[in-house]
């Protein structure tokens, strides 16, 4: 697979998707409307090995030249993005997954669809198998996203069973590292430029509710075992190490020196108690399993943090 599709090349998953690619041989194509995707996360891929296409991908999209893998990372994924662009994440998941699983049917090739922990909903089991259901309220903010997704695993296995597409589903549970936009309503990268200014690091909820966060090399790293593997259904690829978020945030503050005190917000509708992957059939197909652990992950993510202006870090 020497010739391969990102789309949502410019945002934080799919730029370290292109650098990966890019530096094991592989010519790639990147696809983004930039419209939560930076074009400086991928201002160091050299000319010759990789070419962007500004392009919003619930368009039709017309390629000449072969295409051996498509990765569909198309999409807003921080609450504050998909909660203001709700029409574009439902469009981009329905539209967008079409129109990227129509390619992969024109050229025969292999496609995989970047799905979320977030199609468990409020999850009534923990941790999460692959074969639960899910508890999602489809009609509020957050079903825009859920919804998406969920119905771009089901257009996903509709290609394969009614056309005979290749496909791969990966389920990302929380993933966090450099590139990640400051602000952006992920709560590391919250807690980070919060915690640099010495501002009130905020938390929704008590606290208590937990999430496990896996940093992005080791998510790259499953993603492409993932691509190379002989499964179509959906693999949950995330850490499995439990944290209450009360618990991160006052991590961090400690990680930085920061003189930040914790302020606690209302939590908002349908947000997760728990959040944990169970992730038994990626250690069995794809022999894979997380190896950065909290503790270095955090400490990356931070001095990424650092290099950036204080206006940058400040809230806006």
């Amino acid at each position: 697979m020497k010739n391969i599709v990102v789309t949502g090349a410019a945002g934080f998953l799919g730029s370290h998707l292109c650098d990966r690619l890019v530096g094991e041989g592989a010519r790639v194509v990147g696809v983004d409307n930039l419209l939560t995707g930076r074009l400086e996360n991928l201002a160091e891929l050299p000319e010759g090995r990789f070419r962007f296409l500004q392009q919003d991908v619930s368009e039709p999209i017309h390629l000449d030249k072969p295409v051996d893998a498509i990765l569909n990372f198309a999409s807003p994924a921080s609450p504050f993005d998909y909660l203001e662009f709700p029409i574009e994440t439902m469009k981009v998941g329905s539209a967008g997954t079409q129109r990227t699983l129509d390619l992969a049917r024109e050229h025969g090739a292999r496609y995989l669809q970047a799905s979320t922990s977030e199609v468990y909903g409020d999850p009534e089991v923990n941790p999460q198998p692959e074969t639960y259901h899910g508890c999602v309220n489809p009609i509020g903010p957050r079903g825009v996203y859920d919804e998406a997704k969920r119905f771009g695993e089901a257009l996903t296995m509709a290609y394969h069973r009614r056309h005979g597409v290749e496909v791969r589903i990966a389920r990302i549970f929380n993933t966090y590292g450099p590139r990640m936009r400051p602000h952006d309503g992920r709560v590391v990268s919250s807690f980070i430029c919060q915690a640099l200014a010495d501002e009130p690091v905020t938390v929704f909820g008590d606290g208590t509710q937990t999430r496990s966060f896996c940093y992005v090399d080791d998510l790259v790293e499953g993603i492409l075992r993932l691509l190379r593997s002989d499964h179509n259904g959906p693999v949950n690829l995330g850490n499995p190490v439990e944290i209450e978020v009360g618990e991160l945030a006052e991590r961090i503050i400690s990680m930085t020196d920061s003189g930040s005190r914790i302020v606690y917000r209302p939590l908002p509708e349908d947000d997760p108690r728990v959040r944990r992957p169970d992730i038994s059939l990626a250690r069995e197909l794809l022999d894979w399993e997380p190896e950065v652990n909290l503790e270095e992950g955090l400490e990356r993510t931070i001095e990424y943090y650092r290099g950036l202006s204080e206006s940058v870090l400040a809230s806006h």
